[in-house]
């Protein structure tokens, strides 16, 4: 016959098991809800109407056709390829490869990052947008706006880029001429923990690196 203790012990187990479950399940929630809030912020563009002759403004937002990824370009870099030497990578920045062992603590940087740590961070299902240091002041700041609160984005400046602002996630990359630009948010909501993702779930914390924002 069991021990009667050992009933409310597993009981106790059980319970702690569904709460973490179901914090597990509402982190999931949350990031996806500001993942949505990312492309309404960027998505759609609002328009003001004057309403009749009482001159006051009515706010009309216009939902437009979600913007096309068709842009952006695919690679085929195997996973989990670690190297603690520097990396010469094919793309600038890269896309995948070989990595650092240690990621790159996600959010915002006001300074390069090393490559080698970025990428493992993609692994993890980070996206990394990259902008030119003379990106104004007003774009960076709208970056930094399309990120915020996101536990998976990386952003930093870059130099040489071939373009103002590139994002780029595990084997996926997007050129972008302008902040602006509606596809960011729609790079975001498909690409943060995405399908693409080797490593789901894993840690874009306690890793390297300070992030000022």
């Amino acid at each position: 016959m069991p021990d009667e203790q050992d009933e409310p012990t597993g009981s106790a187990n059980t319970g702690r098991q569904d709460r973490a479950a179901r914090v597990a399940a509402m982190q999931r929630a949350e990031r996806a809800r500001a993942r949505r809030r990312k492309v309404a912020l960027i998505a759609v563009p609002v328009v003001l109407v004057a309403a009749g002759g009482a001159g006051v403004a009515a706010v009309v937002a216009a939902q437009p056709d979600p913007p096309s990824l068709e842009a952006v370009r695919t690679f085929q870099y195997t996973a989990g390829a670690h190297t603690e030497e520097p990396v010469q990578y094919a793309e600038n920045p890269p896309a995948g490869g070989e990595h650092n062992p240690v990621w790159l603590n996600c959010g915002v940087y006001d300074a390069p990052v090393p490559n080698e740590n970025a990428v493992h961070s993609m692994e993890h299902g980070a996206v990394w947008i990259t902008y030119r240091p003379d990106l104004p002041a007003a774009q960076v700041q709208q970056l930094q706006e399309a990120v915020e609160g996101d536990d998976y984005t990386v952003l930093s400046p870059y130099e040489g880029l071939p373009s103002p602002i590139v994002l780029s996630a595990w084997n996926h990359q997007l050129t972008v001429q302008d902040a602006s630009d509606r596809r960011i948010g729609a790079f975001l909501e498909e690409y943060v923990q995405g399908a693409q993702t080797p490593e789901p779930g894993a840690l874009c914390s306690n890793g390297v690196g300070t992030p000022t924002g």
